[in-house]
C-alpha cells in the first residue's frame, strides 16, 4: 500500500470518527430496533417518567434509563458519561475529573417481555453518581464499541450556587399578547466573585423539555453589581416563547377495546394495529382546557391490571391521521418522535381520502402530540393548533457560570415552572 493511500485512508478515519463523536452530543436512537427510550430521576409516583432528566448534586435520587430491544437477542450494551458545556459540546474534563468510577459501564439489569405479541427485551440502568455539576450526555452502545452506539441521552445536574428565580408573564409585544408567554429571570450571585456576567453567565430557557426551541440568553437587562442581581427582562422577545395549544392525545392503555381518539384496534396472533382517529386543524376558536401530559407520554397497560407495564404492555403499530389540503411538509411534534425528529414524524399525504398520516411502533400508554410545518426557523404548529396564553406549559431556567481560568461550565441554579400545573 502506498504512503499517499495510507495517508487518505488515515484523514477519512479521522473525519469519520470526529462526525460520529459530533452526532452523539443529542438526544437520539441510532438503532431501529430500540424503542421507549426515557430518562427521568427515580420516583415513587407513576408520573415520575414524565420528570425531565435533571437532579442537584445532592439529591439522594438517581437518574434512572429505560429502554427496550425487539430484536429480542441479549446484547452486551455500555454505558458511558461525556460532560459537555452549555452548547452541548464536549468539554474539557477528564473522565476522572467528574466519574468517582471507571466511565463504562456495563448495562446487566434486563427481564423479556411477557407473553406479548412482539417480544422485546427491556433494559434498565442506573446512572452513576458525578461529581461536578453541568450537562451531561448518556451514551449507550453494544459490544464495548464506542462507534457501534444504539442511543444517546441529555441529562443535566445543577448545584445551590446562584439564586435563582422566574416568572411566566404577559409578553411585551402588544401585537401578539395573547398567544404568547414570557419568562422573566432574576439572578442573585453573592456566593462567587463575578468578574464580567456578562460572559461568564449564560442562561437557558426552555419549554416542555425541548431543546429545538429553546432560548439561550447571554445580554442582562438589569445588573446591579453592588446587590450583586441580574435580571433578564428582555423587549425583543429573546425569552418569549409560543404558548400553543393542550396536546392531542390517544389512549392506547387497552387492546380488547378502544381508548379514547382511537378508532379500531385489530388483535392479530403476531401483532396489534390500531387506527388513531383523523385530527383536523384547530386554530380558531377560544381556548379548550383539558389536562394534558406537555407532550410527554406514559407507558401503561389497563389489560394486565397489578402487572410491570414494562415488560406486559403490548408494541401495538399504530396510525395518526391528518386531515389538510397538500403541499406542505408537517411532522407530528412530541417525545414519541423526537420532538419531530424521527423519521416517523413526517406525515405522507394521500390524494385518495384527502389526508395526511405516518404509522409508529408504539408502546401501550397514554401520548401526547401535536402537529406542525416544517419551516426553516423548526416547526411552526400555529397555524394547524392555535396558540394561548392561557395554555399550561411547564418551563425550565438553567443558569450556567464558568469562573475564570475553569475547563468546564457548572449548572449554577435551576428553576421548573409550571404555573396552573395539570397532569394527568
Amino acid at each position: 500500500m502506498s504512503q499517499k493511500l495510507q495517508f487518505l485512508i488515515s484523514v477519512l478515519f479521522c473525519l469519520s470518527s470526529i462526525s460520529g463523536f459530533s452526532q452523539v452530543l443529542e438526544d437520539k436512537v441510532y438503532s431501529e430496533h430500540i424503542h421507549s427510550v426515557r430518562l427521568f430521576p427515580l420516583g415513587l409516583q407513576q408520573d415520575s417518567p414524565l420528570d425531565a432528566p435533571v437532579v442537584s448534586i445532592t439529591d439522594s435520587r438517581p437518574l434512572v434509563l429505560l429502554f427496550d430491544d425487539i430484536a429480542y437477542d441479549p446484547e452486551l450494551y455500555t454505558a458511558k458519561l461525556i460532560h459537555c458545556d452549555a452548547n452541548w459540546q464536549k468539554s474539557a474534563l477528564r473522565d476522572n475529573d467528574f466519574s468517582v468510577a471507571f466511565n463504562e459501564f456495563n448495562i446487566q439489569d434486563y427481564n423479556y417481555s411477557v407473553n406479548t405479541r412482539i417480544p422485546y427485551i427491556h433494559y434498565r440502568f442506573q446512572v452513576p453518581r458525578v461529581t461536578k455539576s453541568g450537562n451531561y450526555i448518556l451514551k449507550v452502545y453494544r459490544n464495548r464499541n464506542e462507534n457501534e452506539v444504539i442511543l444517546t441521552r441529555r441529562f443535566m445536574v445543577h448545584e445551590e450556587l446562584f439564586a435563582v428565580g422566574a416568572s411566566v408573564v404577559p409578553p411585551t409585544q402588544t401585537e401578539e399578547r395573547r398567544a404568547l408567554q414570557q419568562i422573566n429571570v432574576a439572578v442573585n450571585y453573592s456566593r462567587v466573585d463575578l468578574v464580567d456576567p456578562t460572559t461568564q453567565v449564560k442562561v437557558i430557557i426552555r419549554q416542555n423539555q425541548r431543546w429545538d426551541n429553546a432560548k439561550f440568553l447571554t445580554k442582562p437587562t438589569f445588573l446591579n453589581q453592588n446587590a450583586k442581581s441580574i435580571r433578564y427582562e428582555p423587549f425583543d422577545g429573546s425569552s418569549t416563547f409560543r404558548a400553543g395549544n393542550e396536546f392531542r392525545f390517544v389512549d392506547l392503555r387497552f387492546i380488547r377495546a378502544t381508548g379514547v381518539n382511537i378508532a379500531e384496534v385489530k388483535v392479530e396472533e403476531t401483532a396489534i394495529f390500531a387506527n388513531a382517529l383523523t385530527d383536523t386543524p384547530r386554530p380558531g376558536g377560544v381556548y379548550s382546557q383539558y389536562l394534558d401530559l406537555n407532550g410527554q407520554y406514559l407507558v401503561y397497560t389497563n389489560d394486565r391490571p397489578g402487572g410491570n407495564p414494562e415488560v406486559e404492555s403490548e408494541y401495538i403499530y399504530t396510525t395518526f391521521h391528518f386531515q389538510a389540503d397538500p403541499g406542505r411538509e408537517i411532522h407530528m411534534i412530541g417525545s414519541l418522535t423526537a420532538w419531530g425528529n424521527s423519521p416517523e414524524s413526517r406525515m405522507v399525504y394521500d390524494p385518495k381520502s384527502g389526508t395526511y398520516s405516518t404509522s409508529i411502533l408504539m408502546k401501550q400508554g397514554w401520548y401526547d402530540y401535536q402537529y406542525g410545518f416544517m419551516s426553516p426557523e423548526g416547526f411552526d404548529s400555529d397555524p394547524i393548533e392555535g396558540s394561548h396564553f392561557e395554555t399550561e406549559n411547564e418551563y425550565e431556567v438553567l443558569v450556567y457560570y464558568r469562573a475564570l481560568g475553569s475547563r468546564y461550565d457548572q449548572l449554577v441554579g435551576y428553576v421548573y415552572l409550571h404555573p396552573n400545573r395539570r397532569r394527568l
